[in-house]
């Protein structure tokens, strides 16, 4: 009986072993992320931040870097409010701009993915109004909204926080104001425009009012606690005053808070550590702490540049020759690495998001200060870099069923 049982074990243990080679050569170690040494990474980040805060004009600034599904660093540099001499924390708040637009895209998709509206359709066939100049045998397509390519103008309806005189209504503005200046795919044109029409999008395809839909499936699921169209009081608290630099004196002064009819184009409030968030989701193909917002497949298309003929920079201020829009999302090859960005901006404020797809490293950026955006970009590219140099791959682990049997 021993015998038998020796004999049995010998199987066992040599099936275990070829299956292991198996899986070894079949199935090779893959890449799941890197163990960065972050030490070394900011000693030498930290003197690069603060130079761009001395040549960016930057009161104030509020950092992340991401690797994987994880956040392994954030600093608060500056005052948030220059007189009264407020230091930058973390959870200081700041208008995250068009860093946002990419939130009112995913939601947009998800409405994509329950079969209302395919990418290429003409917006026309789901509302009940006409767009001006809206050429039917060359139509505004959902494609076009999201790479800048629809043609659409329209005013950006902004008007002083404090002003009596309330922005119109997203409705109101998408029926009156929508105007297609030239023909789709003519040339890449920035457009708040489309992006406020996108949100109305939302909201008429979901039948649930935009600013709703966004808190319950884009903030609520990735815990973007501190990340609003209204500031609440206890965010109101920690804002940070918006400043641009005074050309006569050379000094900072305060800026005229703004509201405006396209908000959904990035008229939004926000932290650090939830930007990190965000960024961490795109990073990670649309999953944050294992809950998926939008499949794997619609994250390939945003991420992928839509139109050849359009490449080599975006806006003639990002970019390398590979670079150009995809689904929203800025992108490019760099140093053989896919990235994604975008930056967000209004006066007094500049902000960017930069996302490595292969190594998932990210940087987040959030600042007061005004057009700020060629040092954020540098500043972006440093971080990846010394990422990159400080960090060692981690293999995931083969572990036959011998080996799991002893460890139980």
């Amino acid at each position: 009986m021993n015998r038998f049982k020796r004999q049995d074990i010998c199987s066992r243990a040599l099936l275990s072993t070829i299956l292991a080679l198996i899986f070894f050569f079949v199935f090779p170690a893959v890449l799941v992320g890197q163990t960065v040494d972050i030490k070394k990474v900011t000693a030498e980040l930290e003197p690069a931040i603060r130079q761009a805060m001395i040549e960016g004009k930057i009161p104030s600034a509020s950092i992340a870097l991401i690797s994987g599904d994880k956040v392994i660093w954030t600093g608060a540099y500056g005052e948030s409010n220059l007189w009264a001499r407020t230091p930058a924390t973390t959870e200081t708040v700041y208008l995250i701009g068009s860093t946002f637009k990419a939130m009112s895209t995913i939601a947009l998709f998800q409405l994509m993915e329950q079969g209302k509206f395919k990418l290429d359709d003409p917006v026309s066939k789901y509302i009940d109004f006409t767009i001006q100049g809206d050429d039917p045998k060359n139509p505004v397509t959902f494609r076009h909204l999201l790479t800048h390519t629809s043609g659409l103008e329209g005013d950006f309806g902004a008007v002083p926080l404090w002003s009596n005189d309330a922005p119109i209504k997203l409705d109101d503005f998408v029926r009156k104001s929508l105007k297609v200046g030239h023909p789709p795919m003519s040339k890449v044109e920035y457009s708040n425009a489309a992006f406020t029409f996108v949100g109305y999008l939302v909201e008429k395809l979901s039948g649930v009012p935009y600013r709703k839909y966004i808190q319950e499936h884009i903030w609520d699921p990735l815990e973007m606690t501190s990340t609003a169209f209204d500031l609440t009081p206890d965010m109101d608290e920690r804002l940070s005053v918006p400043y641009v630099v005074d050309e006569k004196t050379g000094r900072q002064k305060p800026s005229v808070r703004v509201r405006a009819a396209v908000f959904p184009a990035g008229i939004v409030y926000g932290t650090i550590l939830d930007q990190s968030n965000w960024l961490i989701t795109n990073l990670n193909n649309g999953v944050f702490k294992g809950k998926r917002i939008v499949s794997e497949a619609t994250m390939e298309q945003m991420m992928t540049r839509q139109f050849d003929q359009f490449k080599g920079g975006i806006e003639g201020i990002w970019g390398n020759e590979t670079a150009g829009f995809g689904l929203t999302w800025w992108t490019q090859v760099r140093d053989g690495d896919r990235y994604f960005a975008h930056s967000g901006s209004l006066s007094g404020y500049t902000a960017f998001l930069l996302g490595n797809r292969d190594r998932k490293f990210g940087f987040a950026i959030l600042t007061n200060g005004n057009r700020a955006h060629p040092h954020l970009f540098k500043l972006a590219d440093r971080a990846m870099d010394l990422m990159k140099q400080y960090s060692i791959p981690e293999k995931a682990a083969i572990v036959s069923s011998s080996s799991a049997e002893k460890n139980r």
